[in-house]
């Protein structure tokens, strides 16, 4: 494991976050989605199943985009922003089927709080192990989704075995011309 596995869940909650917003359409469009997303990445806290909380939720996605394009100097800029205006206060916590992990928002935090907090969380251990290079865009040219390589060999240039194989085809059929 690279990372603990809080910052791992994190990282690939943040980039699943960020590519719910695609150039084809929104997948995170109504509070059913947000259920949805939050029931499948397991998280914890108070919720309001509200419009108003599916749009705060939906506005962090750009600020999160942008810590997967900035330099390292830059992304410590940005999380440092992120933590202090949420006013973090990391602790260990344990609950459910997790064994003690970090948590830096209270319960009560919204959603989008929540979210994005845990997200430059799991950034400060990315840039501390100096690990940046794990995270990238996916090398389709048609998808500008996000990708968080935990793989040995730092082999990972897809999003999704979707983008793989249509790439791989690409090449085969051009290569068969």
């Amino acid at each position: 494991m690279l990372f603990a596995h809080d910052t791992e869940v994190a990282l690939r909650a943040a980039a699943a976050l960020v590519n719910t917003e695609e150039q084809a359409g929104d997948r995170l469009s109504s509070v059913e989605d947000l259920d949805r997303f939050v029931a499948k990445w397991g998280w914890t806290g108070s919720r309001r199943r509200d419009a108003g909380e599916l749009e705060q939720v939906r506005a962090m996605r750009p600020r999160l985009r942008g810590l997967w394009e900035l330099d390292a100097d830059g992304v410590v800029t940005e999380v440092n922003t992120i933590l202090r205006h949420s006013h973090a206060m990391p602790q260990l916590v344990r609950h459910d089927e997790w064994d003690y992990h970090l948590h830096a928002t209270l319960p009560e935090a919204s959603l989008a709080d929540r979210i994005v907090v845990e997200a430059a969380m799991a950034f400060v251990d990315v840039v501390r192990q100096g690990e940046l290079d794990r995270l990238r865009v996916c090398d389709a040219d048609d998808c500008d989704d996000v990708v968080v390589d935990l793989s040995k060999n730092r082999s990972r240039r897809y999003c999704s075995a979707t983008c793989s194989s249509r790439v791989n085809v690409a090449a085969f059929r051009a290569r068969q011309r």
